[in-house]
């Protein structure tokens, strides 16, 4: 027999030794030597009052073998002579078509701008030491895309679109912890994705399909408004027949190319801002209720906020406990600012995206002209206005958070994780009033919030502007362009996706309509 319950552990409770087992007799009132086995199902931690909770959801075996293997099976196949579908980009959403393809029985090819995990290691090294960006290979391009060198955080609210259940299950079989099956905020880490990506390539590879780095798609070929054929950088031409794009969004070349050739985009509504960034401690000390260190069992605190400011929201976005800042430029003469945290979530600092809403109808008066490229466009110009306030290179412009909400030049800065370095800037005004006036009235609130988060500890960092597609590449119901037969928009840089998990199930969605009809 096999029961599942709702079990409320204290701290001091979970520093026993099976205190799972205990406390699932206590609650079923049975013999603890009748039970063979608890496995836990979701974790979870209620922070909200001083005496925190770990909330467990565990199936509890009653004279019962404990089933240890996934219902989840992945059924690959050798495809090396099946039909092709070509994927390009290898983020999440080309690496999941690429497998859902095998599992049907296509051959993916897939064809990525940028280099493999191992190699994009010397030019990430270069952003941050030498401030040169090598714009096909960067934090955002290369092998597994933007998500490699991430948090890696797996929660997602797109639990319609696809079995989330599956893709966490496939990330497993590929090498992550199974601790991500249990957490109710599952990540994995910056230091151990490349590792699952590279076992991801691996399948791939060893069942017949292709991928091809430093492939640069440069153009396509259309004729009676059907994708024929691919050019490369290189100059090659290749013919295909089912092309998923999964390029990501901060694939601009793509948006631009499409829109060259009267390919239908729309403009899609995005947010920017900046990234704050404090001392762990201080976050902990809110959310944990504690003066000192954090208890050994709680993981480095989170937060989520948010608030109206002026009909627009303004909230946290892509929050890293214990993490750091990393330069998210994919070309010289733009800044950008991104997070990230390792598996153990061990640096001193926290730091999150605080954005503003920005609705593309009616906030860009000034950015008609360029039509449905008018977000991409204002994105573009707030990055270049952090290169220049930065000093041009990848020094990022930053301010004391009360400076900011004051409007004062900070004299100093804080300690920062941010490589490159920071420089002072009066943020407050270079900014547009549009964001930093609502930035700054939502750092008011959210200090009230959370007494202690508006601190002269915390810095901000700009700009944080790639939290989503300015633009979408509109499908069907069937998924392909609503113009362009045989082309399947897909992942974030369609529009149809906001992080890791919701563009994998993208991708294998995409796969699936791909090898339909053939």
């Amino acid at each position: 027999m096999v029961k599942e319950i709702q079990l409320r552990i204290t701290l001091k409770e979970e520093e026993q030794p099976n205190i799972l087992v205990l406390k699932s007799a206590i609650k079923l009132d049975i013999d603890r030597q009748d039970i063979t086995g608890v496995k836990i199902l979701r974790k979870s931690i209620d922070a909200r009052k001083p005496k925190i909770i770990l909330n467990y959801k565990v199936a509890v075996y009653i004279r019962e073998a404990l089933q240890k293997s996934s219902a989840y099976q992945f059924e690959y196949k050798n495809v090396s002579k099946a039909k092709p579908i070509h994927i390009i980009g290898f983020g999440p959403a080309g690496m999941y078509a690429a497998l859902r393809c095998i599992e049907l029985g296509f051959k993916p090819i897939v064809l990525e701008r940028g280099k493999n995990v191992q190699d994009r290691r010397r030019d990430l090294k270069a952003i941050n030491q030498d401030h040169f960006v090598n714009e096909d290979s960067n934090y955002c391009f290369g092998e597994g895309g933007a998500g490699t060198y991430s948090d890696g955080k797996l929660y997602t609210r797109s639990l319609k679109r696809g079995d989330v259940r599956r893709i966490f299950e496939n990330l497993v079989f590929h090498g992550a912890t199974d601790q991500i099956l249990i957490d109710a905020h599952p990540h994995i880490g910056t230091n151990k994705l490349p590792k699952v990506v590279q076992n991801i390539r691996e399948t791939i590879l060893n069942f017949g399909g292709e991928i091809h780095f430093e492939t640069r798609v440069t153009d396509f070929v259309i004729k009676d408004n059907q994708i024929k054929a691919i050019e490369l950088q290189n100059g090659n031409v290749l013919d295909v027949e089912k092309v998923i794009l999964a390029t990501g969004h901060s694939a601009r070349d793509i948006f631009y190319l499409l829109h060259r050739k009267a390919i239908a985009l729309e403009a899609k509504s995005f947010a920017m801002g900046v990234r704050v960034e404090h001392p762990q401690h201080i976050i902990d000390s809110i959310q944990y209720h504690c003066s000192g260190n954090r208890h050994e069992l709680l993981p480095a605190a989170s937060y989520g906020l948010v608030e109206q400011v002026k009909d627009r929201g303004v909230y946290s976005f892509c929050m890293c406990p214990g993490g750091f800042i990393v330069p998210a430029a994919t070309a010289n003469g733009e800044v950008v600012v991104n997070g990230m945290s390792p598996s153990k979530r061990n640096n001193l600092f926290a730091n999150s995206g605080i954005v503003v809403e920005i609705n593309v109808d009616t906030d860009l008066p000034k950015y008609e002209q360029f039509g449905v490229l008018k977000g991409l466009e204002y994105q573009k110009n707030l990055e270049r206005l952090a290169f220049t306030a930065g000093g041009r290179s990848q020094v990022a412009p930053a301010q004391r958070l009360t400076d900011f909400v004051e409007g004062k030049l900070s004299t100093t800065l804080n300690d920062t994780s941010y490589q490159p370095g920071l420089k002072s800037a009066p943020l407050h005004s270079l900014l547009p009033k549009f964001i930093g006036g609502r930035l700054r009235k939502g750092f008011e609130a959210f200090g009230k919030k959370m007494k202690g988060y508006y601190t002269e500890e915390a810095n901000i960092v700009g700009v944080e502007s790639r939290t989503s597609s300015p633009v979408s590449i509109p499908r069907k119901e069937n998924l392909q362009h609503t113009q362009i037969t045989n082309l399947y928009p897909c992942g974030e840089g369609g529009g149809y996706a906001g992080g890791i998990v919701s563009a994998a199930m993208d991708g294998e969605r995409c796969a699936e309509a791909a090898t339909g009809n053939l």
